[in-house]
């Protein structure tokens, strides 16, 4: 069990537009073929699995803008479980560096001692959670002594939307347990087939865990800026502390503002994880999906019934509140916004297939000075 599980929810899923965006972001959608239980409240659920039940604590870091939704969903959970869980709203945007060194400095404030910490991401699939659970935290003894430890994703195809570990050779113990030799950033199609060839290239999940003395001597040797800034914070004080519906929000923490402005934009891969000279990597021994397209969300999901009245039509997915005709066509992906639940209205309107395509639409969108659409 670890003393501290962190859950980074800031992100905002441009590439799940329209139904994704700056009001409603991914990590707050439906997960497939469920109507309440959101990508959120799953990272809760492995947030509070992995970390151990009294003195431990669930530490979240997202954009003052995602506060209404994460106090919704942190409402639903209740006694010791919420108790645990704490707030801590990013004035700015800034990164996952700036994120974890956050993170890491509030947890020594708080318990005065070194922390063993897990690093989760908000908006992901990850099944059983119960494999999860037992897996992250066979980690601890290759953290306890200082050292960084990732999760890998055994590649099923040459894909070019993820970052990659490099295993040096083969598993060093029994547990899928491997050295890293380096990170790679995002390849192009060419380099990424070329991982998948080479069987030592595994899919970066963004989850890692460390001990917060080591990480923060790590952030000191290679980011000096970003933790110099986290450094002059000090413990906040009991009114430091809102409670919206039993969650402690952190929301006035003296020079939480100033920190964060004087951070550069940085993600900890770059910052620390590339640099990092004691890297272990864990093969997930469990199912795993980032959901990054519409057509991996349309995959995990069960065909659309409800709204949707098909003449002639095959293979086509549809997410709308609003009702939806379709006629001879096929292979369609059809997502409609009316505009209630946030955001305004939109529709897209994909080939299967072609969804990744979206991150091009959201660009256009940019380009023509129409952002409010986002």
């Amino acid at each position: 069990m670890f003393d501290c599980s962190v859950i980074m929810a800031g992100g905002y899923g441009t590439r799940l537009w329209p139904a994704s965006n700056t009001s409603h972001p991914k990590q707050f959608l439906p997960l497939p073929n469920q109507k309440k239980k959101t990508f959120f409240h799953a990272a809760l659920d492995r947030a509070l699995a992995v970390s151990g039940p009294s003195a431990s604590s669930v530490i979240i870091i997202a954009g003052r803008t995602h506060v209404p939704h994460i106090k919704d969903i942190c409402a639903e959970y209740s006694g010791n479980n919420l108790g645990r869980m704490v707030l801590i709203p990013e004035p700015e945007a800034r990164g996952t560096a700036a994120a974890v060194a956050c993170a890491a400095v509030f947890a020594e404030l708080i318990s005065g001692t070194p922390r063993s910490m897990l690093v989760l991401t908000s908006d992901h699939i990850i099944e059983p959670e119960a494999d999860f659970a037992e897996q992250a935290g066979s980690l601890t003894p290759h953290i306890r002594h200082g050292g960084l430890a990732v999760f890998g994703i055994a590649p099923r195809y040459a894909e070019t939307a993820y970052g990659y570990i490099e295993a040096a050779g083969k598993e060093t113990q029994s547990g899928g347990i491997f050295t890293v030799k380096s990170f790679h950033e995002k390849p192009d199609k060419v380099t990424a087939e070329k991982y998948l060839d080479a069987g030592n290239f595994f899919w970066n999940s963004g989850m890692f865990a460390f001990s917060s003395d080591f990480i923060l001597n790590e952030f000191k040797k290679y980011s000096a800026g970003t933790l110099s800034a986290f450094e002059k914070l000090s413990v906040p004080a009991a009114d430091a502390y809102t409670s919206i519906r039993g969650l402690r929000v952190l929301e006035h923490w003296r020079g939480l503002d100033a920190a964060y402005s004087e951070t550069r934009t940085e993600s900890f891969d770059v910052a620390i994880s590339e640099k990092c000279g004691n890297v272990i990597m864990a093969k997930a021994a469990f199912n795993w999906s980032d959901v990054g397209s519409w057509d991996e969300y349309a995959r995990l999901s069960d065909p659309c019934t409800e709204n949707v009245f098909s003449v002639g039509s095959e293979s086509c997915f549809v997410d709308s509140p609003v009702p939806v005709a379709l006629c001879g066509v096929d292979n369609l992906i059809v997502v409609v916004r009316d505009g209630v639940s946030g955001g305004p209205p939109s529709v897209l309107i994909a080939k299967k297939g072609e969804t990744q395509r979206v991150k091009e639409i959201v660009e256009l969108i940019k380009l023509k000075g129409r952002g409010t659409l986002l």
